[in-house]
């Protein structure tokens, strides 16, 4: 057999993965990187309480199907039924489900240019047509994004607050209000995988019964579970039981499971946590400043440092400090792409990151220099 009989879409799809792992990066250069800043993710760890109900976690056993202790801890902190909860992989894992669900090839989907691209990369796995809105000023438009819902008849709308990758957001209050605006039918995706990072004003105040809406939560950044991919979706019963339909139902193991209940329940690890992210976004903005760069303000557990120019500019300062060592990224489109994203990290991570970026400033202006 010389080809595999792909279907026409898989056949069309590019070779691409959203994202190449600092774990690439790293096997390319033949060394670790110094400071991982790049991710996202909690350098800060989960509770220890999550680590130890992890290690006591009874490995032979399959994970209980509906993670029923989970969920029903969860429907308890905010104030909802468990049938209004759904636990999967992550948030990636539960985007691709719900794009299973709704999309069929041909249907329009709205999200905004260089928003964060697995939502893009499943529904382009399921042959949805995505139609893209322009940032304004550095925040995603809401009005925007529901008025091309509306003129395209879109069956979803992808949303983040916080955002990725600027780290801009909006009251939950304005978010609310924009709600009228969606077309009948049409159901907004609300990824909230920062909010546990953002001023308590930005998560909005809307009944979980409401059917225009699903709101996506993780315990991969301010709870530190990463690796265990938990992620949970708050939306109508009606909704969260068609996930039944498609999903993975021992997809969650048993460890990842008890980690993230220890997790949910340790509120005094998580508010140390929050108070360290809050400590590193200030300084790296004071970094930023002190290098020259403009930080915009973020309320994630990462900072978009303008680099001032463009894109060529920000990627050759990206790859400066990739070279020091330093793991970050860059948002892909314009203008964000004028930036780079810096992860919050320990002091030490930050002090080897303020080492690295003169040195890298000065190599990327040098480089623009003779281009």
């Amino acid at each position: 057999m010389t080809q595999y009989r792909l279907t026409p879409l898989a056949a069309s799809l590019p070779s691409t993965v959203p994202f190449v792992g600092p774990e690439t990066q790293e096997r390319a250069q033949g060394r670790r990187f110094a400071a991982r800043l790049g991710a996202n993710e909690s350098v800060f760890g989960p509770s220890p309480r999550a680590t130890e109900a992890m290690a006591a976690a009874q490995q032979w056993m399959y994970g209980d199907p509906e993670s029923f202790d989970l969920r029903s801890a969860l429907a308890a902190h905010h104030s909802v039924t468990p049938e209004h909860i759904i636990v999967g992989e992550g948030i990636d894992g539960l985007l691709g489900y719900l794009v299973r669900l709704m999309i069929a090839p041909g249907d329009p989907v709205i999200t905004s240019e260089g928003a964060y691209p697995t939502f893009n990369y499943h529904v382009a796995g399921y042959g949805g047509i995505l139609h893209k809105v322009p940032y304004l000023d550095d925040h995603e438009d809401v009005a925007a994004l529901f008025k091309e819902a509306s003129e395209k008849d879109a069956k979803l709308v992808y949303l983040a607050n916080p955002d990725n990758p600027m780290g801009s957001w909006h009251t939950g209050e304005k978010i609310a209000s924009a709600l009228d605006m969606l077309p009948q039918g049409c159901l907004l995706v609300l990824d909230e995988a920062y909010i546990e990072c953002a001023p308590a004003e930005a998560a909005p105040a809307l009944n979980a019964d409401d059917p225009r809406l699903i709101r996506m939560r993780t315990f991969s950044k301010a709870y530190g579970l990463a690796g265990a991919r938990v992620g949970y979706a708050i939306g109508t019963p009606d909704l969260i039981a068609a996930f039944g339909k498609v999903r993975n139902h021992f997809g969650m193991n048993r460890a990842a499971q008890a980690g993230a209940l220890a997790a949910l329940l340790d509120t005094g690890w998580l508010a140390q946590v929050q108070e360290r992210i809050a400590a590193a976004r200030d300084r790296i903005a004071q970094i930023a400043v002190h290098n020259g760069l403009s930080p915009l303000p973020s309320a994630a557990n990462f900072v978009a440092v303008d680099c001032g120019r463009d894109a060529a500019f920000a990627k050759a300062v990206l790859d400066g400090l990739v070279a020091r060592g330093i793991f970050v990224r860059m948002p892909f489109a314009a203008p964000q792409n004028r930036c780079i994203r810096v992860s919050c990290g320990t002091p030490a991570d930050l002090d080897a990151f303020a080492a690295a970026l003169p040195d890298a400033l000065s190599d990327a202006k040098i480089g623009m220099t003779q281009a």
